[in-house]
């Protein structure tokens, strides 16, 4: 089994998530064995075809400035699969739920600087004032 990657390090390498990866395994999109422990092994043949593919869409490609905001994490609070992230945007504060994945994948802690992407149709806010 040399020269096989782990499964953090394959997703990595190929610019995916490792939930991808497991999906494109169970899918048979991609070829892993198992190693002693049962884990998932990425051959580095399958690592290389799967680099060379096209990407159809990269995340920040083709958003429009008025919906990004350039700031700053705040705070991150992190509460089993799911966390809050909270971003100083100029005059915006912005929080943003996302996973514990999210979180570690992209390394977000306070002071680490980010660009929150912001996409509604609508955001209503009432209160039971008049």
């Amino acid at each position: 089994m040399p020269g096989d990657l782990t499964l953090g390090e394959a997703a990595k390498a190929i610019g995916v998530s490792q939930d991808t990866l497991r999906r494109w395994d169970r899918a048979g999109r991609l070829r892993t064995t198992r190693d002693r422990r049962n884990r998932r092994l990425v051959p580095r043949a399958e690592v290389e075809r799967l680099s060379r593919r096209p990407r159809r869409h990269r995340a920040g490609d083709a958003l429009s400035a008025r919906n990004r905001f350039p700031g700053v994490v705040r705070s991150v609070e992190v509460d089993g699969v799911m966390a809050l992230v909270e971003i100083e945007a100029g005059p915006h504060l912005i929080t943003a739920a996302v996973t514990r994945d999210a979180i570690e994948e992209l390394g977000l802690a306070p002071g680490v600087p980010v660009t929150a992407a912001v996409k509604a149709t609508s955001v209503m806010v009432e209160t039971g004032r008049r």
